[in-house]
């Protein structure tokens, strides 16, 4: 049997990643997001929600472009802490260890430890109520190559311990079960 509850937002696991902003050294900042997703392939496009009354908001608003990092399990303590301090009494950074590092093609710094990092320029922003959708085109992706596959040269995520969160916890990913599409594969 099930029962009915108050309408929520139930969708977990999650990525738990860490967005930097800023332009310039001085206003460079880490927000921890886990409302974040992909909606489109091509162009590739991907969104972030974000609270207006964050330290954040009016850095994002005011360059439109910022970085996602995704996070792994070494990093669950500053993903976690940049998520409950505010920019405007730490600088984060400094303060977690994290290694600002040069994007390619935006002005927010990457987060050098962190084993992806997607660089996005905002497209839209829609109000949607607690959070505001920065919805982004994806316009370069850097990847640590210490994570790259020697021969397929393809990245291989479970090698980095991602980082999910799931209804105010964080976990680590578990065995692999299957890649898509093994469910309707011919047997040899």
């Amino acid at each position: 049997m099930k029962q009915d509850w108050k309408p929520g937002t139930m969708i977990y696991p999650l990525p738990a990643v860490l967005v930097s902003c800023g332009s310039e050294e001085s206003e460079y900042n880490i927000i921890t997001v886990a409302w974040v997703g992909t909606i489109c392939t091509n162009p590739p496009m991907c969104y972030i929600s974000v609270r207006p009354e964050r330290h954040s908001y009016p850095i994002l608003k005011k360059n439109m472009e910022f970085v996602i990092n995704l996070t792994t399990k070494d990093m669950a303590f500053a993903t976690d802490w940049c998520g409950v301090r505010s920019g405007k009494n730490f600088n984060k950074f400094s303060e977690m260890k994290l290694t600002p590092g040069k994007a390619s093609v935006v002005n927010a710094p990457i987060i050098e430890e962190s084993p992806l990092c997607i660089e996005c320029r905002v497209k839209e922003i829609i109000s949607l109520g607690s959070h505001d959708m920065f919805i982004s085109e994806v316009v370069n992706v850097k990847a640590d190559e210490k994570y790259l596959n020697d021969k397929t040269g393809k990245f291989e995520f479970s090698k980095s311990n991602p980082l999910v969160y799931v209804h105010g916890n964080y976990f680590d990913l578990g065995e692999n079960l299957g890649k898509f599409g093994w469910s309707v594969e011919k047997k040899k």
